[in-house]
């Protein structure tokens, strides 16, 4: 996936340099990517793998200490449309947005968008793009923004709010980037007409309680461990201590009656349980 997102990115004309951060791969990223020569590609590989959370840290830490005003975040399973990132920028430029973003959609189906997005100030819950479209103002959702996935963060916010944090490894990490740029008063919006394909899973947004609300459901213990403890700790920072429990009472309901894993729920106590120790090392036991 990585040759064809580079492939594209070298297509892309307003990009001034590719930075790819290599999170300790073991199958030959590196020395495929240092075949391509510094000219073409910059990388930097980490001595470990620091997940998702860590990429962007350094990622992002490593533009701006290049110098860079503008910085196009992406994971490498992703795959911009070729005119995305001009419409981006001409977006960002003409309403001055700190924290702009494409359309993400499901690469399986195009109509369809990848990650479900709740509508800014409404409990409407919409999945394809044709209600994107219809719910968008002058092209754009205010208030959206799907993070790291071909978004644009200005070098002004950076320095404002800070990096990634790191700690998170994955799921959430993205999350807590935004709802901390909305805390700083950041101009956040998906820009609709920008397109940007991404894989699809059935699971993100299970609906559960007969539909009245979805679930976050993984098979990968890794990835749901990260989730609990990180959302945990997103939704006491910033939205408060109701939110977290009903985060907790829907995890339970789900575990136990939409899809029944009793282990799950055991595994999110001791996640959530970690995270409000401040303890971020017990994804490690679930690596592979």
């Amino acid at each position: 996936m990585l040759q064809r997102l580079v492939a594209r990115l070298r297509e892309t004309p307003d990009l001034d340099r590719i930075l790819v951060v290599d999170n300790a791969s073991t199958d030959g990223t590196g020395e495929w990517l240092a075949g391509l020569g510094a000219d073409v590609v910059a990388h930097e590989t980490l001595p470990s793998n620091t997940g998702g959370a860590g990429g962007f840290h350094h990622g992002l830490a490593w533009a701006v200490r290049e110098g860079a005003d503008l910085v196009w975040l992406m994971d490498d399973d992703g795959l911009p449309e070729p005119d995305c990132l001009a419409v981006l920028l001409e977006r960002q430029q003409r309403d001055s947005l700190d924290f702009c973003g494409p359309a993400v959609l499901a690469e399986q189906d195009p109509s369809r968008l990848c990650f479900p997005i709740r509508l800014p100030g409404t409990t409407s819950v919409v999945h394809g793009m044709a209600e994107v479209e219809l719910a968008a103002r002058d092209g754009l959702i205010d208030d959206v923004v799907i993070p790291f996935n071909g978004v644009l963060v200005t070098r002004e916010l950076v320095e404002r709010i800070g990096l990634p944090r790191e700690e998170f490894f994955i799921w959430g990490d993205d999350v807590e980037y935004l709802w901390r740029a909305e805390r700083a008063g950041a101009r956040i919006a998906t820009v609709v007409a920008a397109r940007f394909a991404h894989p699809a899973t059935d699971d993100l947004g299970t609906p559960m309680m007969g539909g009245r609300t979805t679930y976050n459901h993984t098979p990968s213990d890794l990835k749901h461990y990260c989730m609990a403890r990180n959302n945990t700790l997103n939704l006491r920072a910033y939205r408060g201590w109701g939110h977290v429990l009903a985060f907790w009472l829907k995890t339970v309901w789900f575990y136990l009656f939409t899809r029944p894993q009793p282990r799950r729920v055991l595994l999110s106590a001791r996640a959530a349980a970690a995270g409000l120790r401040g303890d971020f090392t017990g994804h490690r036991r679930y690596l592979r």
